[in-house]
């Protein structure tokens, strides 16, 4: 099968997890009856993207919204790309995004490998105060194929996106949360440049604002076709993004104009 159809669940996260998780459920319901096979969530989808809210979230357990969601992949039949969570695992916290196919079964986990550290005018964040890093490169098997998953910041590194392009990628998925400095300013542009990069489709699944919180949210998730084409976007608030994509289009595009397909491996280095 080469079409698919995505549909982005771009939630406002609420202060209160189950409130937010009951949104959640009921997004994946909608998406599903609407005809999606896969549905993409935002980065701490479950928790407010807030340094005094990570670890507390943390020590509720990340395996239960793990849980949730394993739970309804298999109940709906939908392959689910959870977004991230505060993930705690041996004294140490990560943010990460687990997948599931429809059987409900976790096929992969992406723990975010560039942490947020940023000094930007009126507005400093630093992630690694809380987290530590990953050091994976994920990609994963879906009945459509090969499919990769990375968080927000790790989108700003090409590296990683055309390693997982080289390990047979044709769609990336990407949580995120830009913010409202660098929102405006590279969101819709970083995703369409790591889609020409690589020739692939690029899948952003943002937060919906939360106006007068702390961190306020860009929104406006977005997917790219693998010519750098906006397929489908919306704008800042909370709503289910739906976008009809076909495989194909990857290799149409990577013979017609062949970029992709010239790397000098006896030039420079290619992960694999």
């Amino acid at each position: 099968m080469s079409k698919i159809k995505i549909a982005v669940l771009q939630v406002k996260t609420e202060l209160e997890w189950e409130k937010t998780m009951d949104k959640v459920h009921s997004m994946l319901t909608e998406a599903k009856s609407s005809g999606a096979d896969i549905a993409v969530l935002p980065e701490m989808f479950s928790c407010p993207y807030d340094g005094r809210y990570f670890r507390t979230f943390a020590a509720m357990g990340h395996e239960k919204t793990v849980e949730r969601l394993s739970q309804w992949a298999a109940e709906l039949r939908l392959i689910v790309v959870g977004g991230s969570v505060p993930e705690a695992d041996a004294g140490k916290l990560y943010n990460s995004c687990f997948v599931f196919n429809e059987n409900g079964e976790q096929i992969a986990r992406h723990r975010k490998v560039h942490l947020f550290d940023v000094d930007l005018p009126g507005m400093r964040f630093k992630e690694s105060n809380n987290f530590t890093p990953g050091n994976e490169i994920t990609t994963f098997e879906t009945r459509f194929g090969t499919m990769g998953c990375a968080v927000c910041f790790d989108l700003r590194f090409p590296e990683l996106f055309r390693a997982m392009a080289v390990r047979g990628a044709k769609v990336v998925f990407l949580p995120a949360q830009f913010n409202m400095t660098t929102g405006p300013k590279h969101w819709e542009m970083s995703l369409r440049m790591r889609a020409v990069d690589n020739e692939m489709f690029v899948v952003g699944a943002a937060a919906a604002r939360y106006e007068g919180f702390s961190y306020e949210c860009w929104g406006h998730s977005a997917v790219v076709d693998p010519f750098g084409m906006v397929v489908s976007d919306c704008d800042e608030k909370e709503q289910i993004l739906y976008a009809d994509i076909d495989l194909d289009r990857v290799e149409q595009v990577r013979q017609e104009l062949p970029t992709f397909l010239k790397l000098r491996r006896d030039v420079y280095t290619v992960a694999e």
